[in-house]
């Protein structure tokens, strides 16, 4: 197994998982099992899988960042792809994305699909296909994906900023936010950055005070980690030791024992809309699994184009 690196400040995530199914009734387009079968000179799956697999033996942390990566551009506008464009203007410049990473292992498997079958396979498709093998390779669930995205033309910072939504965020406007998307959402890999959470720390709510629901222990661990006086410095996600580079309900555990590392990790421990799911979702790793693929699959389905919608970028970050 790949050591992570400390170094890799990018990592930190906003990997999601759910707290329960749920899925509004919408409707998603031409998307289907297997959409490029028989349209390539090679399993389009398998190439992408091969490529995901030597990143993910060089650096475990890729999980963390595909995630998020499909989070992310999900989230704004839809599974577009809009994430990859480059520009100025772009969304991937927006301060909520600025650690965003993993444009480069998408860059390959476009090119070596590009390759393989010219102009065939969209690039929201290769995010998707990339982030459930992360998924399967941190031990979580494999879940069926199904293909036929279209790549979008459009991605600008203030749609980015406008629907992302911040760790300050209160469970009920998370809930609303993701219901308005057909999901909901919590973390379970990766790290954050000290500067994300330093006020609970030492200065919650302008008090000079900690955060009063923080568990002890994780306060003085956290401390020790992330002094007063700022540092780069991060702490996992998923604060349940062994669990740290795994796709299981480790996080879900932690934020039962008080042990969540933003705010919102701790208010839905607790928050009577969200503190049942969490404890179901920590007490046995089966229905985390499944739901955890159930949540990803509708994710990635959120706001498509397909059939003639879009186009097939043949460069994943510029327009054809």
């Amino acid at each position: 197994m790949a050591k992570a690196r400390a170094s890799s400040s990018s990592t930190t995530t906003l990997a999601i998982v759910l707290l329960c199914m749920t899925l509004v009734g919408q409707s998603y387009g031409q998307l289907k099992q297997g959409f490029y079968s028989g349209k390539c000179s090679a399993n389009v799956e398998s190439v992408i899988f091969d490529i995901v697999l030597k990143a993910y033996q060089n650096d475990n942390t890729i999980v963390a960042a595909l995630l998020r990566m499909q989070f992310h551009d999900c989230f704004v506008g839809g599974c577009d792809a809009s994430i990859l464009l480059d520009g100025s203007n772009a969304e991937k410049f927006a301060p909520s994305n600025g650690s965003v990473r993993g444009y480069e292992l998408i860059d390959a498997c476009k090119a070596r699909l590009e390759q393989l079958c010219p102009g065939l396979v969209s690039c929201a498709d290769i995010i998707v296909i990339a982030t459930r093998v992360a998924v399967a390779l941190a031990k979580g669930n494999w879940y069926e994906v199904e293909t036929g995205r279209r790549d979008g033309f459009f991605s600008t910072i203030t749609e980015a900023e406008k629907n992302l939504p911040p760790p300050t965020i209160s469970v009920s406007n998370a809930i609303k936010l993701f219901n308005s998307k057909g999901l909901r959402g919590g973390h379970t890999v990766g790290v954050i950055h000290c500067s994300k959470f330093l006020d609970r720390l030492y200065n919650y709510q302008n008090t000079g005070k900690p955060d009063p629901s923080m568990n002890s222990a994780t306060l003085s661990s956290f401390q020790q980690r992330c002094p007063r006086s700022g540092s780069n410095n991060f702490v996992f996600a998923d604060q349940t030791v062994g669990s740290e580079f795994k796709v299981d309900n480790g996080y879900y555990q932690a934020i039962a024992q008080g042990k969540g590392v933003l705010e919102i990790d701790q208010r839905i421990a607790s928050d009577s809309l969200t503190k049942d799911s969490v404890k179901k979702l920590a007490w046995t790793n089966n229905l985390f699994a499944y739901q955890f693929g159930y949540a990803m699959v509708k994710l990635g389905k959120v706001g498509v184009l397909t059939g003639s919608q879009g186009q097939v970028r043949l460069n994943c970050r510029r327009n054809n």
